[in-house]
């Protein structure tokens, strides 16, 4: 029964530190430095379409590893089955 007591509290808890995360503004994670942000926004119209094409050259690698994994797994979700 103690278990139980502890256990609510614990419990309302991470259910009001779940809500504070999705009742918290998106802009509050997009925070950044604020000297970046001046410079980027002073700069001219092709530092600009740079910087947007640097971010998306950057977002490739993560993507094509995390595709890669996944058809790992999925190629290989049988094989302990096949095995046996």
């Amino acid at each position: 029964m103690s278990g139980t007591k502890r256990g609510i509290p614990g419990i309302l808890r991470r259910a009001a530190a779940a809500l504070t995360v999705i009742a918290s503004p998106a802009t509050l994670y997009a925070q950044s430095c604020a000297m970046c942000y001046q410079s980027a926004a002073a700069s001219g119209p092709r530092s600009i379409h740079a910087l947007k094409v640097g971010i998306l050259i950057l977002m490739f690698p993560p993507l094509l590893i995390t595709a890669g994994v996944i058809y790992l797994a999925y190629s290989k979700r049988d094989q302990f089955h096949r095995n046996s």
